[in-house]
């Protein structure tokens, strides 16, 4: 890092600041202001918004990572736009008639408070498991590689770091609610866009262009049954990417993280109306066509140039780690200047997830849980509580980093494992309630009940094999739990979890027609369906036609 990179930092660090204190002299109103920026979103800060929460640490680190070590694989999870598009298309209009502010909330308009309370119970242990251990784990990784500090002041800097990049992001959060979340997205979006872009051009230089990553990517098998790095679509014998199962699984995963999952929702929450919210996920499923080619492919290029050899500034390049591939290529390829201006890119990405992340987790515990108790609190106290137990969620998920990288050798691989056995008793919950009106409150409930217990099960099992020398590597048990391909498992435990909500609902009482109206398919009064025809066009039409067809060239390309 050389002083035109710490200008470049200091002038970004400047224009956050200046957008901060901007929101924080608006002033929220109340906590819907604090937690939704007043419903009064445009579609453009919904969209950047949508992408920046989403490119986090995990995508920077753990899907350049991916990239290193198998290739093409783990792109399903990445051109997943057109499940963006199912949220704006079919669930903005439920979500919006339903006025809810969180997706725990809508569950219980649907099925009962039971039903809430265990998704918010859900969603507070994937954000520790997951969101909150990924981030501050891959922040204190890459600037470590990036700034080349092993120690300071006699302590680990990889911890001085993540724990500082914390407090900085928690305080801007705490000060602006959501809209410094959104409008701090907007400035930070363009500039990782650029930043990422600039390693790919640069990247692809170094190594003599995307036909040579291709010929060495396509001559490293990563199975028996003959398929490379560069192939989509592998075997169904593959022991980690299975064609079918990657499909399937990336599809249940996708729909639980882009259509009910809080953490992405709230930003399409935040929208002023059904035509903001629309076109707002509209152009986030834009941005998501992008991950695969500014993220997963630096990984293959740099896994590239390590088994050519590539020589930069006199040393040769070898790739340490494959969680290192993206900060080693920001620290051997960028020019000063350009280093500092992707270093921005990289805070960008790692403060956006967190900030998200900790707005997402106040709003969660305070409305779901807090208030529900205790419903005179004031307004300010509301906020204040949502701060707190934001403070007590990054705890644990710091506590829980250790326990990851026990698991997981690659950062993005562990991250869709932990939400392949959280995500599939959710989309099951929300699928059937939204599509079949005899289901049940009992029914949604237990289904959620169900995938819980399967998942926490799966989870345990995964950390006990692991880590136990000494444990019994056959039986019913360890086939099932820990054997079974995870995309399969995953699958699996979808139709398992639909299966429980089907028979559930029909053996106990339905739904009555007046508390469900508006929230299921058929359900809609004709003020409702007007209301929603009248908030999207032609234009809305084509763009989403560009995106699909997109994603179809994309799978064609490379399968």
């Amino acid at each position: 890092m050389q002083l035109l990179d710490w200008l470049v930092i200091f002038i970004f660090a400047l224009v956050l600041v200046g957008i901060v204190v901007w929101v924080v002299k608006k002033k929220a109103k109340d906590s819907k202001d604090y937690f939704l920026g007043g419903r009064d979103i445009t579609w453009l800060a919904i969209g950047a918004s949508i992408f920046a929460s989403n490119i986090g640490s995990e995508h920077l680190i753990g899907l350049a990572g991916a990239g290193a070590s198998s290739g093409m694989a783990m792109a399903h999870w990445e051109i997943q736009g057109w499940i963006i598009l199912l949220l704006g298309w079919v669930f903005v209009p439920f979500y919006s008639r339903s006025m809810v502010l969180t997706m725990p909330e809508f569950l219980e308009r649907r099925y009962n408070k039971e039903s809430r309370t265990i998704l918010s119970v859900i969603s507070m242990v994937s954000y520790v498991l997951t969101k909150v251990a990924v981030t501050v784990y891959a922040g204190g990784l890459v600037f470590q590689q990036v700034f080349g500090i092993e120690e300071l002041w006699g302590i680990d800097f990889f911890w001085i770091s993540a724990i500082g990049l914390v407090l900085i992001t928690a305080l801007y959060t705490v000060l602006g609610g959501m809209k410094s979340v959104l409008y701090t997205s907007v400035l930070q979006t363009p500039i990782l866009l650029i930043g990422s872009l600039v390693i790919v051009v640069l990247g692809l230089r170094a190594v003599g262009g995307w036909e040579e990553v291709l010929a060495i990517c396509g001559a490293t098998p990563v199975n028996e049954y003959g398929d490379t790095m560069v192939n989509l679509m592998r075997n169904n014998g593959d022991p980690d990417f299975p064609w079918l199962g990657a499909l399937v699984g990336s599809a249940i995963i996708g729909f639980w993280y882009w259509c009910t999952d809080q953490y992405i929702v709230q930003r399409v929450l935040s929208g002023r109306n059904q035509k903001e919210s629309r076109r707002g996920a509209i152009f986030g499923a834009y941005l998501k066509l992008l991950p695969v080619f500014l993220f997963l492919i630096p990984g293959m290029i740099a896994f590239a140039m390590s088994q050519k050899g590539v020589i930069i500034n006199g040393e040769q390049f070898v790739l340490n780690t494959a969680d290192t591939a993206f900060p080693q290529l920001v620290a051997t390829l960028l020019p000063a200047g350009i280093k500092g201006m992707v270093v921005c890119g990289i805070l960008a990405a790692l403060m956006s997830s967190l900030a998200s992340l900790f707005n997402s987790s106040a709003m969660l515990f305070t409305i779901d849980f807090y208030k529900r108790f205790k419903p005179e609190t004031t307004e300010k106290k509301l906020v204040r509580i949502g701060q707190i137990a934001t403070v007590v969620i990054v705890i644990l998920g710091i506590l829980w980093i250790p326990v990851m990288r026990s698991i997981g050798d690659v950062l993005y691989t562990y991250l869709q494992d932990v939400q392949s056995v959280l995500a599939p008793g959710i989309a099951a919950a929300f699928l059937m309630g939204i599509i079949w009106k005899r289901t049940s409150a009992k029914g949604g409930m237990w289904g959620l009940i169900t995938g819980f217990i399967i998942g926490l099960t799966r989870l345990g099992a995964k950390v006990f094999y692991t880590s136990v020398e000494t444990a019994n590597h056959s039986g019913l048990f360890y086939n099932v739990f820990y054997e079974t391909n995870w995309l399969f498992f995953c699958g699996w435990m979808f139709l398992f979890c639909i299966l429980v909500i089907v028979m559930v609902s029909l053996f106990t009482k339905a739904p009555q027609p007046a508390l469900i109206q508006g929230l299921v398919f058929g359900t809609a009064s004709d003020k409702e369906k007007a209301e929603t025809r009248a908030s999207w066009n032609a234009w809305d039409i084509i763009n989403t036609l560009i995106i699909l067809g997109i994603t179809a060239a994309f799978y064609w390309y490379f399968w």
